[in-house]
């Protein structure tokens, strides 16, 4: 007789066992990251900033020479007027002030704020805004805006409406008092909502997982604010300080937003690997491209403010941090789309890959089309101005600040294409794909039902394992083999372990 309880851990079928991880895989991924971890930490410890203050750049400073202070306030008239009015940035108790040349069509736009902060809480100043119509004629060859834009301020000043809330910037006079002159919208309130709006719309979609990313994201800007800036200002190298900066922002991101399993190790190993190839990638693009950066204000500026800051450094370096958020979204969904399938049924690490490359392919076409829009985006103004340069395509399209945004492209998008392949490697040999056993864990051969066919032969109904009592062919009666008793166990799902649960 068999035994009852014998069969019970062999009735499931050998594709349904998971294999064993690979430990050479698992050690390889655990090592290189604990190796890299230890090597982001010491670079970050070698690159700290000092605590030196650093002078204030010319256009961020006051009149004094300090920086430049502001108070809050909100517009509560308008009138049209004649320009170059005295009263503009003044003080006054009043909210009238004395505005001569006041006519419906004046150049001038007077507008009344009342300050809502500092030392003079409550009181009323004005500022003046010309419109279009100031400039109209007033310039040799220049050509007049249409009519319909003669009333709008003119290019580079604030379009204002009553209640606007504003930010005033204080400027000595020279009588010694106080002035105030615009300085920018107060968006404080505005800025919270959409914030909280984002933070809602991912918590809502993405649970727990999608507030550990917003967590995580605050950690990126928070390692940019406190560590990335400043060591770059102290005259660090800024290649290094991205490189250690990416590194500490991709470890904790990707294991606070996923968890800390082997499919979001694959991932981690992927980015990094990838991010190293962005990099040399990009000092190819500006050796070869001969890019400066020094087509942007903001890097002229620098330039100035501090000499010893490499500007060709800093170009490297906004090409590595700029590829960390295109190749986390690519590395991840990799990962996860090869255990996935590891999981679903792949029978072989070889089938795994070539299934998740499958869906690499597609993500690639739709992550290359995003990397490129975006940063045809930001460069739209640019874009519109060289449209109507009446210079030839191939003159435009290769100065310096137009290649280093399809530098940026054509380097992003070598990556993201270079980091499927390089993640999913990792990913699928650290699944456990169903074909996949371990020979030391494979289950002993189930013993064959027994028949209760008379006719049968004593060899078919035999077992190696337990003998079987011969069936009389002339016996019409046959003892029936008893029922096995219930299973202890939960019966099969149909599904396979998930590799890094």
């Amino acid at each position: 007789m068999s035994h009852p309880g014998h069969g019970h851990g062999h009735s499931h079928n050998l594709s349904e066992i998971p294999a064993v991880l690979s430990p050479f895989a698992r050690w390889f991924v655990i090592i290189t990251l604990a190796v890299i971890g230890v090597g982001v930490v010491a670079g970050a410890v070698v690159l700290w900033p000092s605590d030196s203050d650093h002078p204030i750049p010319m256009q961020f400073r006051s009149a004094d020479g300090g920086s430049i202070q502001t108070v809050d306030a909100h517009v509560v008239d308008q009138k049209r007027a004649q320009c170059l009015n005295p009263l503009a940035g003044t003080v006054q108790d009043d909210a009238e002030f004395q505005i001569e040349g006041a006519a419906a069509d004046g150049p001038c736009i007077e507008t009344t704020v009342q300050i809502d902060g500092g030392d003079d809480q409550g009181r009323h100043t004005l500022l003046e805004i010309p419109t279009n119509r100031a400039q109209s004629g007033s310039e040799p060859g220049a050509v007049a805006p249409p009519a319909d834009q003669l009333d709008q301020p003119q290019a580079g000043q604030p379009t204002l409406a009553v209640g606007d809330k504003v930010r005033l910037s204080v400027v000595p006079g020279p009588d010694g008092n106080t002035r105030y002159t615009f300085f920018d919208f107060h968006r404080t309130v505005p800025t919270i909502i959409w914030a909280l709006l984002f933070v809602g719309a991912v918590v809502l979609v993405a649970a727990w997982r999608g507030l550990r990313s917003i967590i995580g994201l605050a950690f990126a800007f928070l390692v940019l604010g406190v560590f990335t800036l400043p060591a770059i200002l102290d005259g660090e190298s800024p290649v290094a300080v991205a490189v250690v900066s990416s590194a500490a922002i991709l470890f904790v991101v990707l294991y606070l937003a996923h968890g800390i399993s082997l499919r979001t190790s694959s991932a981690l190993l992927g980015t990094l690997m990838s991010l190293v190839l962005a990099g040399v990638l990009s000092w190819l693009a500006i050796e070869t491209m001969h890019l400066t950066g020094l087509s942007g204000d903001q890097t002229t500026n620098l330039q100035v403010y501090q000499g010893s800051i490499s500007i060709s450094g800093l170009l490297l370096a906004g090409f590595i941090i700029g590829t960390l958020g295109v190749l986390n979204d690519v590395t991840i969904t990799q990962a996860s789309a090869a255990f996935e399938l590891a999981a679903a049924g792949e029978p072989t690490r070889l089938a795994t890959f070539r299934a998740a490359m499958r869906v690499g392919r597609d993500h690639i076409a739709s992550t290359v089309y995003t990397l490129v829009f975006a940063y045809a985006g930001s460069a739209l103004p640019l874009l519109l101005l060289f449209s109507v340069a009446q210079q030839p395509f191939g003159s435009l399209i290769t100065t310096d600040a137009v290649a280093v945004e399809l530098a940026r492209s054509f380097v992003g998008g070598i990556a993201i294409a270079l980091s499927v392949p390089l993640t999913t490697v990792i990913a699928a040999a650290l699944t456990r794909p169903a074909g996949s056993v371990d020979p030391r864990s494979a289950p002993e051969a189930a013993p064959p039902a027994r028949s209760t066919d008379p006719r049968e032969t004593p060899a078919s109904t035999s077992s190696a394992s337990t003998p079987q009592r011969t069936v009389r062919p002339t016996s019409p009666r046959v003892t029936p083999s008893p029922a096995p008793p219930p299973q202890s166990s939960p019966p099969s799902t149909g599904r396979h372990a998930r590799p890094d649960d």
